[in-house]
């Protein structure tokens, strides 16, 4: 399968739009939902889709689009790479100066995994493959089985209930608000579930090591899969160390770890049972794979971190189905108007499970005309 490509022109789409109740978490509130998608064309006109990280800050959104069109995008096009992973590792080295100067690496490396998803999304409807066979997989990947994040705290068994209406078999609560009330909700929701359901909780960072110590240890009686980033992502090795061997419930994270020799301290390290990175956030698919390797050939679960459009969801998807090891795919069930409409078959939910569509690339295509009511922005950088 050739993989090479050139660059012609990359399209940057934002979208907001409004939902009826704010996402509540322990780091702050989210009260619309936006995504920032990447539309990259080569010079024979074949396209590919991506989307950048753009959940929190919702204003967030719109810089990051002006990082792709000022500066990132420029550097990518007119430019043949042998690969979306030479073009990801090119524009990561070329780019590093400005991440410094800017005091913006974040922001930087979600631009250029967004770059990364649309380019890989490119070669394989251009080979007219789906995108785990472009990245590896021979055989049809089994559905993949998916749990129903972002559940707010308020009302919390309810969604649960409501969420098992609508087909899902495991559910992520958040958590890190009030002990007392936060262990209610998980008692009530641990009481309620039924047999081969599963059940998580995230912190979002929300502890400090003081007050992650008592939680960890009382969560630890129910019936959890894991204790997501019970404390910042940057806190000590030897904090994360101690809640893992306080805590009988393994310790998930990495949605906030950006770089191979980070995720290789953290994965050698074996304080976490659960890696989870986000593709649109750091590494995309070139980077994201040889993590996800890594750390099933180290014995842990890989299950990626995403919550946003339908974009980056099938990304996720496709990664999961590549790197095996039974991990769950994260399914964002709140309120989010972006996430089908952007992703166009969207594959439903079949008693808890997630089917990758058959058709080239990542298989959806955004319904433009449909979203254009959320549209934002929508700008268009050309090659000279």
């Amino acid at each position: 399968m050739n993989i090479a490509i050139a660059l012609k022109k990359i399209d940057v789409f934002v979208y907001r739009a409004p939902i009826k109740e704010p996402i509540v978490t322990s780091f702050g509130s989210i009260p619309a939902r936006v995504a920032v998608l990447i539309r990259a064309e080569d010079k024979d006109g074949a396209h590919g889709w991506g989307e950048v990280w753009a959940n929190f800050p919702p204003s967030g959104a719109e810089s990051k689009a002006r990082l792709i069109e000022t500066i990132v995008a420029p550097a990518a096009l007119g430019r043949t790479y042998a690969s979306p992973a030479a073009a990801w590792i090119d524009l990561t080295h070329r780019m590093r100066r400005n991440a410094i100067q800017s005091a913006e690496p974040g922001p930087f490396a979600a631009c250029i995994a967004g770059i990364d998803v649309a380019l890989w999304d490119l070669v394989a409807r251009r080979a007219g493959v789906p995108l785990w066979r472009a990245r590896g997989r021979t055989d049809k990947p089994a559905p993949l089985q998916a749990y129903a994040s972002n559940l707010n705290p308020k009302g919390a068994p309810e969604y649960v209930a409501a969420c098992r209406e609508r087909g899902y078999r495991a559910f992520k609560l958040k958590v890190a608000f009030d002990l007392a009330s936060d262990l209610e909700n998980v008692r009530r929701i641990s009481d309620g579930l039924r047999d081969g359901e599963r059940f998580m909780i995230d912190a979002n960072q929300g502890w400090d090591l003081t007050t992650a110590r008592p939680a960890v240890a009382a969560f630890s009686h129910y019936p959890l899969q894991w204790i997501e980033e019970p404390i910042c992502a940057d806190d000590p090795p030897e904090h994360w160390a101690e809640l893992a061997m306080l805590s009988r419930v393994p310790i998930a994270g990495g949605e906030n770890i950006m770089g191979f020799a980070a995720f290789d301290a953290a994965i050698t390290a074996g304080h976490l049972g659960v890696i989870q990175p986000d593709i649109c956030k750091w590494g995309g698919l070139s980077g994201c794979l040889p993590v996800a390797q890594r750390a099933v050939r180290a014995g842990l679960r890989y299950c990626p971190h995403w919550l946003n459009s339908g974009i980056g969801l099938l990304a996720a998807a496709h990664l999961l189905a590549v790197a095996g090891g039974g991990g769950l795919l994260e399914h964002d069930a709140m309120e989010n108007p972006l996430q089908s409409v952007l992703a166009q078959p969207f594959p439903p939910l079949a008693d808890g499970c997630f089917a990758l569509p058959d058709a080239p690339g990542l298989g959806v295509e955004p319904d433009v005309a449909g979203a254009r009511r959320h549209l934002v922005s929508h700008s268009e950088v050309s090659a000279k």
